[in-house]
């Protein structure tokens, strides 16, 4: 006796794409997607998942969840407590920012004079904002990280000369990237002076000469050293430097522009400038609160070297970075700015609120210490509070819809309201429930 193949009745890739529901979405989505939709739909079929009746509604269900996540990242809802968490994204962009982006993506001057028809200068507001934001730099220059913004003034000002810095900043960054690599790649030969844990001026003195290309300052990123230490400032090495008119660099990381009464002891642009240093390097995603970007800001002459380096073209922004960065710096206050000035006793006040929203659930309303993160103030802590409930929500609230990124901390789950925008509470306390009830 002969049996049909019931997948047989699969329907045809070229029958699914005619469906008017998911020909619909070819335009707006693109060919490729739709088709892996459908193909995602067939696939469930011949294993036996689904019926080939079943086969266009599951591509139709598949198309309305491309549509809802349109990319491969998902939103995350930053529970942790950690302002700028390097692998969450860093810092999150203000809604004014979004929406410049969204103005840059198409066609835009960027760098065209409308009034005459010529070229103009590239991302000049974004530039003219940050020269509105620290006054004391002369020029600036953006680049497509602080890595980049480093390794640029290292290949303009010192290739194949020396870079005379303190052994005790010569700092690891993220993902095993090691300082002295970086700036050895461009070609500089590294003059290391002083020991890890005591720099003295006369060791600064003692290594300059005809072959420096700059001295470099780097604020040490993650971590503190505390005891016997001595550093050098950088108003007292400016002063030293401005003999030889060798120019003083100075790496501050974290993207601070002005001085903030929060974190006393992380440097900032504004200040730094001040006390004589030529260049400052920064990054923009960090304590600054907008896109991934490079700063450089300073003398005017130096800049110039470093704009006119034929490497400044691979690692110039584009449009959707030039306009963010421009609102960041001329909007409302950020997210890491909100979140950094969000005092204890309001933390306590949502929290207690948020607690009470999850209703009969194992949760308890617990001190919880914050942090700045992604290298910037690095042992300040951020004093605040949680709800702590049962370690075994932790991996649903990750892997569920909205995705929560809470911490664990002693067998509990610590839900860390400071990173959370307000709107998102409900939905963040609608889901703590639905996993209490059995939800996946």
């Amino acid at each position: 006796m002969t049996t049909t193949d019931p997948r047989r009745a699969i329907p045809r890739t070229d029958v699914l794409l005619a469906h008017p529901a998911l020909a619909a979405a070819i335009p707006e989505l693109g060919m490729p997607r739709v088709r892996a939709a459908v193909r995602a739909a067939q696939a469930r079929a011949r294993s036996g998942e689904i019926g080939p009746d079943e086969v266009a509604g599951s591509a139709r269900s598949e198309i309305a969840h491309a549509r809802e996540v349109p990319i491969s990242l998902r939103r995350v809802l930053n529970a942790t407590g950690v302002l700028v968490h390097t692998n969450l994204g860093r810092a999150p962009l203000t809604e004014a920012a979004i929406e410049a982006i969204r103005v840059a993506a198409g066609y835009v001057d960027v760098e065209f004079d409308v009034g005459t028809g010529a070229r103009a200068q590239r991302g000049r507001g974004a530039l003219d904002a940050l020269l509105s934001a620290v006054p004391g730099a002369k020029a600036a220059l953006v680049v497509n990280n602080g890595a980049a913004a480093l390794a640029l003034a290292a290949s303009a000002l010192a290739a194949g000369r020396e870079v005379v810095v303190s052994r005790g900043e010569l700092i690891e960054i993220g993902d095993g990237f090691r300082l002295p690599d970086l700036l050895e790649s461009t070609g500089a030969r590294l003059r290391e002076v002083g020991t890890t844990n005591r720099t003295h001026l006369a060791d600064y003195r003692a290594a300059v000469g005809p072959d420096t290309g700059f001295v470099l300052k780097v604020h040490p990123s993650n971590f503190r050293v505390n005891g016997f230490t001595r550093t050098v400032g950088c108003a007292e090495l400016s002063h030293a430097l401005s003999e030889n008119e060798i120019p003083l660099v100075v790496d501050i990381g974290s993207g601070l522009l002005q001085s903030d009464p929060m974190l006393p002891e992380e440097p900032d642009a504004a200040s730094t400038l001040a006390d004589g240093a030529d260049l400052v390097t920064a990054s923009g995603d960090k304590l600054l609160g907008g896109p991934q970007a490079g700063i450089v800001l300073g003398r005017a002459d130096l800049i110039e070297r470093l704009r006119r380096h034929p490497l400044a073209r691979a690692l110039r922004v584009d449009k959707l970075t030039l306009a963010a960065l421009e609102s960041t710096l001329t909007g409302p206050p950020t997210g890491v700015e909100r979140a950094l000035h969000t005092s204890a006793d309001e933390m306590h006040s949502r929290t207690i609120g948020f607690a009470r929203a999850l209703g009969d659930i194992d949760a308890e309303v617990v001190a919880a210490t914050g942090a700045v993160g992604g290298g910037g103030a690095p042992g300040v802590p951020l004093p605040g509070w949680a709800v702590a409930i049962p370690e075994t929500y932790a991996v649903p609230l990750r892997t569920g819809r909205p995705c929560v990124v809470a911490r664990t901390h002693a067998g509990r789950c610590l839900i860390d309201l400071r990173c959370i925008d307000p709107v998102d509470e409900p939905a963040l306390a609608a889901r703590v429930r639905e996993i209490a009830e059995g939800g996946s």
